[in-house]
């Protein structure tokens, strides 16, 4: 029986090294934040609009909140 190193030596080239376990972590990382984008904006023609409209309606419920609180008796009057 012989012995087969010289064919091992060709296999050495085609090993793919693993890259270090944060650079690995960071692209994970990256491409989930890639994904959920993807996944947000699938289905809507202009995201920008759809933000705008989000960032009012937000604003719009502190306004509420704010004056609600603040105003002691601003719900429905029984009379």
């Amino acid at each position: 029986m012989g012995l087969c190193l010289p064919c091992m030596g060709g296999a050495v080239k085609d090993v793919v090294e693993t890259p270090d376990p944060e650079i690995k972590r960071r692209q994970l990382a990256e491409a989930a934040e890639k994904r959920q984008m993807e996944a947000s904006s699938r289905g809507i023609k202009n995201v920008y609009s759809v933000e705008q409209k989000k960032k009012k309606q937000e604003e719009m419920e502190k306004r509420m909140t704010a004056s609600g609180s603040g105003g002691g008796g601003g719900g429905l009057r029984v009379g």
